[in-house]
């Protein structure tokens, strides 16, 4: 279990939404003042396939989802106050079975 944070203060919030997959996957960016950036986002039920730039790490703060990462056989269920990591260059299926989960994105460097 990790400590989710329940806000965030000094930074600057992006107004545009990111969505995905016609409205089913929706997040907005957060800005920090050493320059690194979060998204904060809304999974609906559904399945989906997300690709990394960057490596990162999804803390699930409402909800839950199982997700699976490319290259693994295994799946893994997360609930509010877990997380998992995805490495740089890589991707990730993730479902959410009923309600809405909800996260946090941090882009690790």
């Amino acid at each position: 279990m990790s400590s989710i944070p329940n806000e965030f203060r000094g930074v600057t919030a992006v107004t545009k939404a990111n969505v995905y997959f016609d409205g089913k996957v929706v997040s907005h960016s957060i800005l920090f003042g050493d320059n690194s950036k979060k998204t904060l986002g809304l999974i609906y039920p559904g399945k989906f396939h997300f690709g990394t730039d960057k490596a990162e790490r999804m803390e699930i703060v409402a909800g839950d989802c199982v997700v699976k990462l490319d290259g693994q056989s295994m799946e893994g269920t997360y609930a509010a106050g877990q997380y998992f990591e995805v490495p740089a260059k890589s991707g990730f299926d993730i479902e959410v079975k009923s309600g809405i989960c909800e996260y946090i994105c941090s882009f690790i460097s």
